[in-house]
């Protein structure tokens, strides 16, 4: 049989189908996927010892001759413990393993081995505790050297890993190396084939950190050329250009209630500016919980719409596209502009000089509010203005790209949230917004993009480097910092009490549960029904208790009489409810200025980041507000990071901090992003991800289309398939 890289490890007769399945569930196919399964982890096993050299809590291996072997079993825990002595010319040490008794099947009297773990004592004298062991005369692969630790799965544990892994690369396959040879040269990098034994099989520390630098700068140079090629794609198309009116934007924002921060008055005039340009705008609004992007958004709309074009808005959530909805008819009643709201369920048109205010529309009971609801009819009538140029701003989700929509002359689209949508439906809505039927031909309309997730600079350049970037770090004057405090199992009682007063002077209470797995499956729902529960009949039984979590539908009711999450969501808005038990689901998108108070159940489970979006639920209004982060944990860690929370309510530095305790990968949600493991843990390498842009920039100005560089197209197509770039 004749093996290379793509080999399918399910062809391979020494990989059962029990194996091959369990591969599978790690997306693990051919031989190529096992040599890119990097470790995340090495046991440093590299010290070797005689026995009389041992002392207890060593990390130690030594060789040996197995003297003597017995399995036993306790009845009291119902435990095999399988026995060996291990001894060589300078002593003898006893090895325990627990429910391992197969164990005494191999590792047999009189066989020579080499062990390693780590060193315990007991009353009858040193031990190792469950140690990795494997035949004196196997070349080292599980113990004495430094050995890889894999990300595993129920049925595949890293020995097995290695010792595949390791056969494989015996074969010494040809792998081509899709990083030309002179790049690799420049940096010392080494080629594929080296780096890819260094980081299974290292002799060094400094051999696999070099190993994972290569890797990670093959990914971020990957990543780089992408961003630089969907840039430069996006600079060739043309736009319409938008021309300022400096008195109309003065004379809208003089009319707002509040003054702009600096912050905002430079993103906006930078989104201005952009929108004159003759190439479609690109750019991302960067902004905290509460600094302001909205206002920013209907700065750049009513200059497109003055100036005779259309605005689309999308928003992840139906909640967050009926708040945009009220925003902006709001902020818009004193124009002439026609606003729309589409979405599965919604589907209404307004006029700012209509009799029918916005928020009275959203808040009319169901009976009168069906005329606006599931109503094809409704809908229809709303492409048919939108394609006729009735309609100046539609909002909605991303069924706004659906191929049924027309519009008659789009210029600029908005999307809130946008790290919301996920891989998969932001390089679809990239992929539509240039074929987006927007009435203007051959033009493509300015894209702004926003997001309430403060994105260090570091991952801004790694993973929005195609787009221009807009800060708002700061924050409006008047509001009031959120006293946050980190609360014991011993304070609780003294906060409920606390929480019972807020309430009792008008003000409502959000209560926050992390998401429990528990032993694989999700108990999200069982955790919420249960402090729901806790809290309407033990704590608080005389106030009114809402729920919300992710297994509620999101409109409409279920089959047992429940309710909806969006009518949950409106009760607690429309006050008539005090308390509002929520998983994650709030982390974006309600906005309940008369919520004062809320408690982070488990507060240690969350990340710094998304402990920061929830709390920006509250202090929304003129009241002074509270965030209280409920703890059981013990641990110093877990103490340190809600102490950054504390100290601190400046979006940016938390997510500093966040990226810097917890790592890239957790962040941003590895999953979620596409960049593999290995670059993302290398993401706060700035010096890195520099050298990769410059390297990518150098590369495309002498071979853009890649046509003397096939290896590395291949590579790059591959790539896009499981990664897409904003």
């Amino acid at each position: 049989m004749m093996i290379t890289p793509e080999t399918q490890l399910q062809t391979i007769p020494r990989i059962s189908p029990k194996y091959a399945k369990a591969l599978e569930k790690m997306s693990i196919f051919s031989i190529r996927d096992l040599f890119f399964h990097f470790p995340f982890r090495y046991d440093d096993f590299s010290e070797m010892r005689s026995i009389a050299e041992l002392w207890s809590g060593q990390i130690a291996t030594i060789q040996g001759t197995a003297i003597k072997i017995k399995n036993v079993r306790t009845w009291k825990k119902k435990m095999h413990i399988t026995e060996a002595q291990i001894q060589d010319e300078t002593g003898t040490i006893k090895a325990i393993w627990f429910n391992q008794p197969y164990i005494s099947d191999t590792l047999t009297e009189g066989k020579k081995v080499r062990l390693s773990g780590k060193i315990s004592a007991d009353s009858s004298g040193l031990y190792f505790s469950n140690p990795v062991w494997e035949m004196e005369s196997r070349i080292p692969t599980n113990t004495g050297r430094l050995v890889p630790v894999y990300p595993e799965t129920q049925g595949l544990t890293s020995r097995w890993l290695r010792w595949q892994i390791q056969t494989f690369l015996k074969l010494n396959l040809e792998i081509k190396d899709p990083i030309p040879q002179d790049i690799l040269k420049k940096l010392n990098l080494p080629e594929i084939k080296k780096a890819l034994k260094c980081i299974h099989f290292p002799n060094s520390k400094d051999e696999y950190l070099v190993a994972q630098k290569r890797f990670a700068f093959e990914e971020m140079f990957l990543v780089q050329i992408k961003s630089i090629q969907v840039r430069s794609s996006w600079q060739k198309e043309k736009s319409v250009q938008i021309k300022f009116n400096e008195k109309l934007i003065k004379k809208f924002v003089d009319s707002l209630p509040f003054k702009l921060t600096n912050a905002q008055k430079k993103a906006s005039f930078q989104i201005l500016k952009d929108l004159e340009k003759s190439r479609p705008m690109n750019r991302l609004l960067n902004g905290d919980v509460g600094s302001g992007k909205t206002i920013v958004a209907e700065i750049a709309s009513v200059q497109a719409i003055s100036s005779g074009y259309q605005v689309a808005i999308m928003a992840p959530t139906e909640v967050l596209a009926i708040q945009h909805f009220n925003n902006f008819c709001k902020i818009f009643k004193d124009y002439d502009f026609n606003i729309a709201l589409l979405t599965n369920s919604y589907k209404m048109f307004y006029s700012c000089h209509s009799a029918l205010d916005a928020e009275s529309i959203l808040s009319k009971n169901d009976s009168v509010d069906s005329r606006f609801r599931g109503n094809d009819k409704e809908r229809i009538k709303i492409l048919e203005k939108l394609k006729s140029g009735k309609i100046n701003l539609i909002i909605g989700t991303h069924s706004l790209i659906q191929k049924d929509i027309r519009f008659k002359d789009l210029a600029l689209i908005i999307v809130d949230e946008q790290h919301r949508f996920g891989v998969a439906q932001r390089a679809y809505l990239q992929q539509q917004i240039e074929n987006i039927n927007d009435g203007l031909k051959n033009t493509v309309p300015h894209f702004l993009t926003m997001t309430a997730t403060p994105i260090p600079r570091t991952l801004a350049l790694a993973f929005f480097g195609n787009l221009d970037l807009s800060i708002l770090d700061e924050m409006p004057k008047d509001r009031k910092k959120i006293i946050t405090e980190i609360v014991g199992p011993l304070e609780r009682k003294m906060k409920y009490d606390f929480i019972r007063e807020e309430i009792k002077k008008g003000r409502q209470c959000f209560v926050i549960l992390p998401l429990v797995e528990d032993s694989k499956i999700l108990t999200e729902v069982k955790a919420a029904v249960s402090e729901h529960k806790k809290l309407s009949e033990e704590i608080f039984p005389d106030l009114k208790i809402g729920l919300v979590h992710g297994k509620l539908p999101a409109k409409g009711g279920s089959a047992s009489g429940g309710k909806s999450k969006e009518t949950v969501m409106k009760e607690f808005a429309e006050k008539k409810l005090d308390i509002l038990v929520a998983t994650a689901v709030v982390e974006v998108g309600i906005d309940i200025p008369n919520a004062s108070v809320m408690i982070i159940e488990d507060a240690d489970r969350f990340g710094l980041s998304q402990l920061h979006q929830f709390r920006g639920r509250i202090g929304r209004g003129e009241h002074q507000s509270y965030c209280f982060l409920f703890t059981s944990s013990d641990s110093g860690l877990a103490k340190k990071r809600l102490q950054a929370l504390v100290k601190n309510s400046d979006g940016f530095a938390i997510a500093e901090k966040d990226l810097e305790l917890r790592g890239p990968g957790q962040f941003f949600g590895t999953r979620q992003s596409g960049i593999p493991d290995i670059a993302m843990e290398n993401l706060t390498n700035i010096k890195l991800i520099q050298i990769a842009r410059e390297e990518a920039q150098t590369f495309l100005q002498s071979d853009p289309e890649l046509k003397k560089h096939l290896l590395l197209k291949d590579a790059l197509q591959k790539f896009d398939e499981k990664v897409h770039l904003e």
